[in-house]
């Protein structure tokens, strides 16, 4: 029978931006934003490597929940240990409110003329959109 309290914090979870390493901690469970969905990732998972999208990551202590907002990137899992790779990483609490709604607002407005400006658009507006999801459940 395996002890609770050993297992509740046995994943270690680092998140890196090009600037910091912003989290390095132990968890219990751990959410990912990935392109695609989200992904759970418990004691035990399977090694992979995923894209990331924008949005929520969360990660478990006990009973207590940490939520980061991450900026695209990468996840790596292997051996109990995820890695996230990052352009940004910011707690829910520093989110900025009202530059996600200028930035979203002027993406709105911006005209494009290809397609290389219309993915800037687009990934400037699903940046704005999840950091003001984010903000919405502090």
């Amino acid at each position: 029978m395996a002890d609770s309290a050993n297992n509740s914090a046995n994943l270690k979870l680092v998140v890196v931006t090009p600037e910091a390493t912003v989290l390095d901690v132990s968890a219990g469970f751990v959410v990912v934003p990935l392109y695609d969905g989200e992904l759970g990732i418990g004691s035990g998972h399977a090694p992979m490597i995923g894209r990331l999208g924008f949005g929520e990551l969360r990660y478990r202590v006990g009973n207590e929940t940490q939520k980061y907002y991450v900026d695209g990137g990468f996840v790596q899992v292997q051996d109990n240990s995820i890695s996230v790779l990052t352009n940004r990483a910011l707690a829910t609490a520093d989110i900025d409110v009202a530059a996600a709604e200028a930035q979203l607002k002027e993406a709105v407005a911006s005209k494009t003329s290809n397609p290389q400006e219309m993915a800037i658009r687009e990934r400037l507006m699903l940046q704005a959109r999840a950091q003001k999801r984010m903000a919405s459940k502090k």
